[in-house]
């Protein structure tokens, strides 16, 4: 297990940009793989973008891929959302999560280890 702790969220104009951040501490054994999840009002949590240490590999959902960024500082241990042209559809409370030996990138079930989440409000 690992504790994750989310933070770069806020409410912002569609259009705008944002960060996430994810700091990981507390770590109990290595972990390889990283993933940012969101869940809207009445929506399920959805896995938008993934990383794979391993080997360096990214994975996007489809609303995700051109628009945001998933990387790593490996020395600070933190995890980072890079999102881009924001529209109001991307309004969702957002995690991050860790795991190892995980097959399918994007799948809630993989993960291990998760934050509490930071909001992001979009509007018009």
């Amino acid at each position: 297990r690992v504790t994750l702790v989310e933070s770069g969220g806020g409410s912002v104009q569609v259009g705008d940009s944002l960060r996430l951040s994810c700091a990981a501490t507390q770590f109990t054994y290595p972990l390889n793989s990283w993933a940012w999840f969101r869940q809207g009002p009445g929506k399920r949590r959805e896995g938008i973008a993934a990383l794979y240490t391993g080997d360096g590999s990214t994975y996007y959902t489809t609303s995700a891929k051109g628009r945001f960024t998933i990387s790593r500082d490996h020395a600070k241990n933190t995890l980072y959302l890079q999102m881009n042209n924001l529209k109001p559809d991307d309004s969702a409370m957002y995690y991050c999560a860790a795991g190892r030996y995980v097959a399918e990138h994007l799948e809630e079930r993989e993960y291990t280890s998760w934050g509490l989440g930071t909001q992001v409000t979009i509007s018009s």
